[in-house]
């Protein structure tokens, strides 16, 4: 896709999403719908709840937010889409208690995923939950535990691995075509600058900050109205969307695009964790990290980069919020499977290719097929997610929660090596860092007064 073409489709995507959810929605189905509920009602959980919707098999009866802005107009998009009437809710435990649903979306940030997520579990419901799984190591281990006591489903958000030229690349390299693989690379490239300090603001009255926080430290909020569009995100308050850079609440680039093509390389090469890992990192452009009772800025680097040493190869973890990319062979993200036999890009929107180390040969290429509004495959997760549902346990669904757990698992065990400045020798059949207590005291953390860290 030429940058033209690329313009006039996210131009049409932008028309689309501002069309009446039912213009999008497919038929109902004919047999029973399953009672669904999404918690975290920002802009990732609608897209999607727009899926659900459109799959014509699920019945919106519940929607959770702590800023009732955000379900108020996601209550809106549900009347659109299929005429359902759910009701409201600030906290996940009542709407569980309440709404009694089958299928239980959860789009919140971070560092809200895994208690609703073990609570919707343990209430006999199916759950869709965003990646990373968890904040830190140890929630993540919880949530795998609970999700296999209970015998519930559990999809996480890496859309990537049903999307069809993830697949058909997948496939190239397990063929052989690329020959052995001896080093990996994956990245996220783009532009920025210096971050300003956000001034600490009244907290709106339709936001309840203190919950949004959660088991999270409570920070000031210095954040802005979910109805109105924020750019740059190093520029952004905590909510909405600007969470993934304070390390509080999420785990920067690396757990927010990483955590896709790390796990990529788990999916595509079927390892399941790396020995040894090595991160640094740190805010030369973005600037030290600013934190009074008057600003804030963002704390993730604005740079990193980890290496994960596995038994036959490395993969090597980059990415920048400066310098943007215009020198790329292929596109600024995803990752490149370096073979005896050439080197294959597992892109995004410009699918894969395969450049053959025969210098006579000609590249070979794949296009994405990725659809209208958000450029992903979500319609074909979600579709994956019901079937896994109505197979009674006979299939896993493509992102089960036990196999990412082991790609959230790379990405937070960069975090900490960074943070302590040295490597981690990693044995994941026990998910302990060898000879290093004061780095597996990083693998979860205290949770606020209030609050129960899950086991």
């Amino acid at each position: 896709m030429n940058r033209r073409s690329f313009l006039h489709t996210s131009a049409a995507a932008t028309a689309l999403a501002a069309f009446p959810f039912s213009l999008r929605a497919q038929p109902k189905s004919g047999g029973p719908r399953f009672r669904t509920a999404l918690i975290g009602c920002g802009w990732w959980g609608n897209n999607i709840l727009r899926e659900a919707m459109a799959s014509g098999a699920c019945e919106i009866v519940a929607l959770c937010d702590v800023d009732s802005r955000q379900y108020e107009a996601t209550l809106k998009n549900v009347a659109a889409g299929t005429g359902d009437t759910p009701k409201l809710f600030k906290d996940y435990r009542e709407l569980l208690a309440a709404a009694k649903p089958e299928i239980v979306i959860v789009g919140t940030p971070d560092h809200w995923h895994a208690l609703p997520m073990i609570a919707a579990v343990k209430a006999g419901a199916h759950v869709y939950v965003e990646k990373p799984i968890g904040h830190t190591v140890m929630e993540g281990r919880a949530m795998v535990n609970a999700a296999r006591a209970t015998g519930r489903v559990v999809q996480v958000g890496t859309h990537r691995r049903i999307s069809p030229h993830n697949i058909s690349g997948r496939e190239f390299i397990r063929s052989g075509q690329v020959g052995d693989i001896g080093m990996v690379r994956c990245f996220v490239l783009g532009g920025g600058g210096p971050d300003r300090a956000l001034p600490t603001v009244a907290v709106p009255k339709e936001l309840d900050w203190d919950m949004w926080c959660g088991p999270a430290p409570l920070r000031p909020f210095n954040g802005g109205d979910p109805r109105t569009p924020t750019v740059g995100a190093g520029n952004r308050g905590i909510h909405p969307r600007g969470f993934r850079n304070y390390l509080d609440y999420a785990n920067g680039t690396l757990g927010d695009w990483g955590i896709h093509w790390l796990d990529q390389v788990l999916w595509v090469t079927g390892e399941k964790y790396p020995k040894r890992i090595f991160s640094s990192g740190g805010r030369p452009i973005a600037g030290a990290p600013v934190f009074t009772a008057q600003e804030q800025t963002t704390d993730a680097p604005d740079h990193q980069l980890a290496t994960y040493a596995f038994e036959k190869f490395n993969v090597q973890w980059e990415h920048r919020r400066f310098g943007a990319n215009n020198t790329d062979k292929g596109e600024s993200v995803g990752c490149y499977f370096y073979g005896t036999k050439g080197i294959f890009h597992m892109g995004w929107q410009k699918g894969w290719t395969f450049y053959p180390a025969d210098s006579k040969a000609p590249p070979i290429t794949e296009a994405a097929q990725l659809n209208a509004p958000d450029s992903q495959n979500i319609k074909e997760h979600w579709t994956d997610f019901l079937a896994a549902i109505r197979s009674d346990g006979k299939i896993k669904p493509v992102s089960d929660i036990g196999e990412v757990h082991l790609a959230s698992n790379m990405a937070l065990l960069g975090m900490v090596s960074m943070k302590l400045g040295r490597s981690l020798d990693w044995d994941g059949a026990t998910e302990r860092i060898l000879n290093d207590e004061a780095a597996n005291k990083l693998l979860r953390r205290d949770y606020r007064k209030g609050y129960d860290y899950p086991t």
